[in-house]
């Protein structure tokens, strides 16, 4: 499928010019940034502390910003005229979401250069960074797509908050309820697995695996966003 950089271009302008007017949304910006200066403050430097940051974050602002721009379209119902221009699914997709992942990508980067992390590899870990922000991109646009106004968005981004950023708290139900132990799976679960390795010695193993899960997850959901967007615009 052809991608056009031209009406993905105006889409991402078009997309920026809305956010910009919307001061509630754009409010969140400065979540992560006040988290890291906070944990900086109190002196907190555990990786645990970071994945907590990075996980809310990822829901905050990737997820429900992506949810908002998706539904806002339906709102205003020009999201099936979006449809019907040349512009393809890929096109419009990624157009959507670009906006999203920079403003994620440079937010995200300055609160985990605030919180001074060293990572034990930092290319895995930028890689792994990636992923996850593609990753919320995906839960985003799912939850935009069930969602008919921007209250129901907003709405829609609880049940994940409370499934993938408090998934790496497992541990404390580890030990009564073996079943939670499916929740180590979870990318979130994994992206503070792959925080907390110690860079003064680790394997290539403990590195890959947690990269591979979030690769998997990115990828499916990904998949299972594109699947939903031309279906739903089908039914509607």
């Amino acid at each position: 499928m052809s991608i056009s950089l031209k009406r993905i271009q105006a889409i991402f302008i078009k997309d920026y010019k809305e956010f910009s007017r919307n001061y509630a949304i754009s409010i969140t910006l400065m979540v992560p940034i006040m988290l890291a200066l906070v944990f900086r403050e109190i002196g907190s430097s555990a990786p645990e502390a970071l994945g907590f940051l990075l996980n809310i974050s990822f829901v905050l602002i990737t997820c429900f910003v992506q949810a908002c721009l998706i539904a806002e379209e339906k709102e205003r119902n020009t999201l099936r005229s979006l449809m019907m221009t040349p512009s393809t699914t890929t096109d419009i997709l990624i157009g959507k979401s670009v906006l999203v992942f920079v403003m994620s990508f440079v937010v995200l980067t300055i609160a985990t250069l605030i919180f001074g992390y060293q990572p034990a590899n930092f290319w895995v870990t930028l890689v792994a960074f990636i992923l996850s922000i593609m990753l919320y991109i995906a839960i985003g646009t799912i939850c935009g797509l069930f969602s008919r106004t921007l209250l129901e968005a907003s709405l829609s981004i609880i049940p994940v908050t409370i499934v993938f950023t408090a998934a790496p708290g497992r541990v404390l139900l580890d030990e009564r309820f073996a079943m939670f132990k499916v929740l180590d799976y979870m990318p979130s679960s994994q992206l503070v697995h792959l925080l907390s390795i110690s860079p003064t010695g680790y394997t290539v193993e403990e590195l890959v695996k947690p990269l591979i899960i979030i690769l998997l997850w990115t990828v499916g959901l990904t998949i299972v966003s594109v699947i939903l967007y031309e279906r739903r615009l089908k039914d509607e």
